[in-house]
């Protein structure tokens, strides 16, 4: 996906958010989508196999958690009222190392796989 459509600022934190993101799920394999213009992030096919995303916008980036709505989110650093769904919104770079943010992904990391497990896409120990 070309970040340069989107401002510098957003796209420093794109890529810092990438970074990290690849640094805590290095199992993980990212992906480009183009049309909803987001990086996915995931160890299975397809939603149930996701972890999370990556959305650029003029204003900033969603970290999209996938299933967030039944992660414990002590911080209260997730927003949306969806029912499986939930994001946070990254304005700034230092909005990377807010307290909580890298458990939620692991949280979410380790919430995919035990979805993999229970349809039996992965095996378990």
């Amino acid at each position: 996906m070309d970040l340069q459509a989107y401002p510098h600022n957003v796209q420093t934190l794109a890529r810092q958010a990438r970074e990290l993101l690849r640094d805590w799920l290095p199992d993980a394999k990212e992906t480009e989508d183009e049309s909803p213009r987001m990086f996915a992030y995931g160890y299975g096919p397809g939603y149930r196999g996701m972890i999370c995303t990556l959305i650029p916008s003029k204003a900033g980036v969603k970290l999209g958690i996938v299933c967030g709505a039944s992660l414990p989110d002590p911080h209260g650093l997730l927003r949306g009222a969806g029912k499986i769904h939930r994001h946070l919104p990254l304005k700034t770079v230092d909005d990377l190392v807010q307290p909580g943010i890298k458990k939620l992904v692991l949280a979410a990391g380790a919430a995919c796989t035990e979805r993999l497990r229970q349809t039996g896409v992965l095996s378990g120990n």
